[in-house]
C-alpha cells in the first residue's frame, strides 16, 4: 500500500503556501500561552521544595550551581541544578513571587510547543503540525507541567530541542547537528538525570537506519553523538565528586552525599528496579501520600496496561489509541519510500520515543510520579497529527481502505475518552456519553461516506468531500472536549506537593470549571494526591517590623506551625547563627525560608529521610554557633524511614537538652533553643 508521491508533495506543496498556516501558528501558540499563563499563580509557590531551591539560587551564586535548598549551602535538592537554575536566574532578575518561580516553567510549555509544531511542519506539513500543538498543548499532564515547578517542563523542553536538531541532521547527515543534539541532552540528564536517556534508542536506531551518508558514517556520528551526549551530561557529576565534601553541601536524596549514589541509587536505578537508598520499603516512603491507585511507586501496579490504569490514564492516555492507529497508518502508506525518507524517518522516531516512554513507565517498579508521562505528549500529538494527514492524503488512492482507519481510529479515541470520564461521574456529568455518541457518529460518517458514488468531476463529489472533512473535524473536537475539560480543570486548581495530578481528583464531587477559572481568586479545592491548598498565591510583607508574615498558617506540617510573633522572635534572638532554624526537611523548612529571606536548615532535605545531618553532626552546628534554634517535630521528622534511628535521636536530644522557646503570642510548639546545650 503506497501513496503516490506526486499526490504527497503536491499536497504538502499546497498546505505550505496555503493563507492560513501562519495564523494558525499564531492561534495554536496564542492559545497556548493562555493554557499555560492565564490564572498561573493560583498554586502559590506550588512546590515549596523546588521554591526553596530557586529562592536560594537567587541569593548566592555558590547554591544556584549546586542546586542547594538554603544560600547557606547546607543540602541541595534530589536532582541536578539546571531546573533550579532556570528559576534562580528569574528570581535574581525579577525578586521573589509565584510569577517569577512559575512564569519560566510555562514559557518552556510555550516553547516546547513551538519547537513540536516546527518539528512536525518539516516533516509532515501545517495541517499536521497544527493538530500535534493542539493536542500535546491540551494533554492534561502537559498543562499541569507547565504550570507547576518540577523540573519535567525544563526537561521535556530540552528533549524537543534535541529532537529538533536531531531531524536536522538526518536531513543532511552533518555532525555538528548531532553534537548540538548530544548537548541538548546532556543538559536535559543534568534537568533529570537518566530520564532524560529514554529519547537515545529513537535517535540511534533511525539515525543508523536513515541517515543519508554511508553505513561507516552512519555509525561514526553515533560515537560523535554519545561522546557529545556524555561529555555534556558529566560535567555536573564530575564537579560534585572532585570537589572534597566539606566545601560543598550534601548532596540531597543520596546516602552518602555524592551524586554518584544519587545518580545510580534514589534517582536512576532504583526509579527503575524499586531499589531505594538505604534499601527502604517504597512504601515507607510514601505513607503521607495517599490517594486512590497509590500503591508504592505512585501510579499503579506495574503492568502492560498501567497507562490505563486511574491514575495514569487521564494525565496522558486520551489519544494513544489514535496515535497507535496514526503511527501504524503512517509507516505502512510510507513503506516503500527511499530509506533517507524523512518524513517516514520522523515517524519512526516518534514512535519508538512513545513505545520507550510506555514501557519504561509501565514496567518499571520503583517511583514514578504521574507527571513524568508529559514526555509522552509530544509523541502522541505528532504521530496523531502526522497520521490523521497521511489517512487523510491516502484516501486520494485507496480511500476505503484509508477511511475506514481513520474511522477506527475515531471511534476507539472515543470509546476510551467515555471510559475515562465514567470514572469521574460527579465531573461534568453527561459528557462522557456525548463524546462517546458524537465521535461514534464521526467515525461512521467517515467511513460511510468513502463507500459513496463520489464522481470525482460532479457537485455530489465536493458535497462528499466537505461532509467528510466536517466529519472528521467533528471527531477530533469530540476526542479532544475530554483534554480540554481536564485542562480547565487544572487551570482553576491550586496545587501543591511532590505528587500532583491533572484534572479531577477521584475523592472530589464537585467540578468548579469555568466559572471557578474565571472568577478572581480562582479555586482553592485542592488536586490530587500529595496536593495541599492554598488560600491565597503567597506570602505578604508585615507592617513596620521588617520581618515577611505568611498568609495564613504557612507551614504545612505540624506540630511546628509558626506565626509573626515566632518569625519575630527568631530574628531578635538569631544572633550570628548561620541558618535561621533548623526544621525537619522542607515540608516545614521551606515556607519559612520563603517568607523571611533568611538560609533554614531543611535537615534530612526533601521530606526529613536523608541522613545527613547525624545526631553528631548537628551537635556541632550547635556548638559552632551556626545554629541556635531547632523545629524538634517529633513523629513527622524522619516518618518516611531512611535515617528514622538518626531522627528519633536528633528529636529526643533536643528536647532533652535544649530549651522550649516561649514566645508570647506564638504558635510553634516545637521550637527549641539549644544555646549553651551540651
Amino acid at each position: 500500500m503506497t501513496v503516490a508521491p506526486s499526490i504527497v508533495a503536491a499536497d504538502e506543496r499546497r498546505d505550505a503556501s496555503s493563507s492560513w498556516v501562519l495564523p494558525a501558528h499564531v492561534g495554536v501558540l496564542g492559545f497556548t500561552a493562555f493554557l499555560y499563563v492565564y490564572n498561573l499563580t493560583v498554586s502559590g509557590y506550588a512546590n515549596t521544595f523546588y521554591s526553596m531551591a530557586a529562592q536560594a539560587a537567587a541569593q548566592s551564586w555558590s547554591s544556584w550551581f549546586w542546586g542547594s535548598l538554603d544560600p547557606s549551602n547546607f543540602i541541595t535538592v534530589d536532582k541536578p541544578p539546571l531546573s533550579t537554575m532556570l528559576m534562580g536566574l528569574s528570581v535574581r532578575v525579577f525578586g521573589l513571587s509565584p510569577w517569577t518561580i512559575l512564569l519560566p516553567e510555562a514559557i518552556c510549555g510555550v516553547a516546547a510547543i513551538a519547537v513540536l509544531y516546527a518539528i512536525v511542519r518539516r516533516t509532515a506539513g501545517p495541517v499536521a503540525a497544527t493538530v500535534a500543538a493542539l493536542v500535546a498543548a491540551l494533554t492534561p499532564v502537559a498543562v499541569l507541567i507547565f504550570r507547576f515547578n518540577n523540573p519535567d517542563a525544563l526537561l521535556t523542553l530540552l528533549l524537543l530541542l534535541a529532537a529538533w536538531a536531531f531531524m536536522r541532521a538526518l536531513q543532511d547527515g552533518r555532525f555538528r547537528w548531532l553534537i548540538l543534539s548530544g548537548l541538548l541532552v546532556g543538559l536535559a540528564f543534568n534537568t533529570k538525570f537518566l530520564q532524560a536517556y529514554l529519547v537515545l534508542p529513537a535517535f540511534a536506531i533511525v539515525f543508523l537506519i536513515a541517515a543519508p551518508v554511508t553505513l561507516r558514517r552512519r555509525v561514526a556520528g553515533l560515537l560523535v553523538a554519545a561522546a557529545s551526549v556524555l561529555v555534556f551530561s558529566l560535567w555536573w557529576v564530575a564537579a560534585v565528586q572532585l570537589t572534597p565534601a566539606d566545601m560543598r553541601p550534601y548532596v540531597g536524596g543520596s546516602t552518602d552525599g555524592t551524586a554518584l549514589q544519587l545518580l545510580f541509587g534514589y534517582d536512576g536505578l532504583g526509579r527503575i528496579f524499586g531499589q531505594l537508598s538505604g534499601g527502604i520499603a517504597p512504601t515507607a516512603r510514601i505513607s503521607n501520600f495517599p490517594g486512590p491507585g497509590s500503591s508504592a511507586s505512585f501510579s499503579g501496579e506495574p503492568g502492560l496496561l498501567r497507562l490505563f490504569n486511574n491514575v495514569l490514564a487521564g494525565q496522558v492516555a486520551w489519544l494513544l489509541p489514535f496515535a497507535g492507529i496514526g503511527a501504524a497508518s503512517s509507516l505502512i502508506l510510507r513503506w516503500r519510500r527511499p530509506r533517507t525518507d524523512l518524513p517516514r524517518a520522523a515517524v519512526l522516531m516518534w514512535t519508538i520515543w512513545l513505545a520507550t516512554h510506555a514501557l519504561v513507565f509501565s514496567f518499571m517498579t520503583g517511583i514514578i510520579h504521574s507527571y513524568y508521562t508529559v514526555v509522552m505528549a509530544p509523541a502522541i500529538g505528532a504521530l496523531v497529527g502526522t497520521g490523521m494527514v497521511d489517512l487523510w492524503r491516502a484516501r486520494a488512492t485507496h480511500r476505503r481502505v484509508a477511511a475506514s482507519a481513520l474511522a477506527a481510529a475515531i471511534a476507539t479515541t472515543a470509546a476510551l475518552g467515555w471510559e475515562l470520564l465514567n470514572r469521574t461521574p460527579d465531573f461534568l456529568p453527561g459528557i462522557a456519553e456525548v463524546v462517546l455518541v458524537v465521535g461514534l457518529c464521526a467515525a461512521a460518517a467517515v467511513a460511510l461516506l468513502a463507500f459513496a458514488d463520489d464522481d470525482r468531476n460532479g457537485a455530489m463529489a465536493r458535497t462528499i468531500q466537505r461532509a467528510t472533512v466536517a466529519a472528521a473535524a467533528l471527531g477530533m473536537v469530540a476526542l479532544l472536549t475530554g483534554p480540554a475539560a481536564y485542562a480547565v480543570q487544572t487551570m482553576a486548581t491550586s496545587y501543591n506537593g511532590g505528587d500532583p495530578a491533572a484534572g479531577p481528583a477521584y475523592a472530589r464531587a464537585s467540578f468548579t470549571g469555568l466559572a471557578g477559572l474565571l472568577s478572581p481568586t480562582g479555586t482553592t479545592t485542592g488536586g490530587a494526591r500529595g496536593q495541599r491548598p492554598q488560600a491565597d498565591g503567597g506570602f505578604a510583607p508585615s507592617v513596620g517590623t521588617g520581618v515577611p508574615v505568611p498568609a495564613g498558617n504557612f507551614v504545612s506540617r505540624e506540630p511546628g506551625g509558626m506565626n509573626q510573633a515566632d518569625l519575630e522572635y527568631l530574628f531578635a534572638n538569631r544572633g550570628s547563627a548561620r541558618w535561621l532554624v533548623a526544621a525537619s526537611g522542607s515540608n516545614e523548612a521551606a515556607p519559612i525560608q520563603l517568607a523571611t529571606g533568611q538560609p533554614v536548615m531543611a535537615m534530612g532535605g526533601f521530606n526529613g529521610s536523608d541522613p545527613y545531618p547525624t545526631l553528631e553532626q548537628l551537635q556541632q552546628f550547635i556548638h559552632s554557633g551556626e545554629i541556635r534554634f531547632v523545629l524538634a517535630a517529633n513523629q513527622s521528622f524522619g516518618s518516611f524511614g531512611l535515617g528514622q534511628g538518626q531522627a528519633v535521636g536528633i528529636s529526643g536530644w533536643v528536647r532533652n537538652n535544649c530549651h522550649p522557646a516561649i514566645i508570647d503570642g506564638g504558635s510553634a510548639t516545637d521550637l527549641y533553643d539549644c544555646a549553651g546545650a551540651a
